[in-house]
C-alpha cells in the first residue's frame, strides 16, 4: 500500500476514503482493515484473537489477513 495512504487525510480522519478502500488487493493486513472500520489497532487484535472481528480475518502464521471482499460487503461498497 501506499504510503500516503497509510496517513491521516486531509479532512483529518483516519479513515479510508471509497476510492482507497475500492483499490484494495484481495487481503489486507488487519491493521488496513481497523483503519477502514474505524477500529484502534487493541481493540482489532483483540476481536481477531477471539474470533469476533466483523468481517472474514484469516490467521496465517502470526498475521491477521483481512478478506477485503467481506471488508467492502460490511462497508456497502461490494460490486
Amino acid at each position: 500500500m501506499r504510503e500516503d495512504a497509510t496517513a491521516d487525510r486531509k479532512d483529518g480522519s483516519k479513515g479510508m476514503s471509497r476510492e482507497e478502500l475500492l483499490a484494495l488487493p484481495v487481503s489486507v493486513d488487519l491493521e488496513t482493515g481497523n483503519r477502514a472500520l474505524g477500529l484502534g489497532r487493541s481493540k482489532g487484535y483483540e476481536l481477531a484473537k477471539r474470533g469476533e472481528y466483523p468481517c472474514k480475518v484469516l490467521r496465517l502464521g502470526n498475521a491477521y489477513r483481512v478478506v477485503t471482499a467481506d471488508l467492502l460487503d460490511l462497508l456497502g461498497l461490494a460490486a
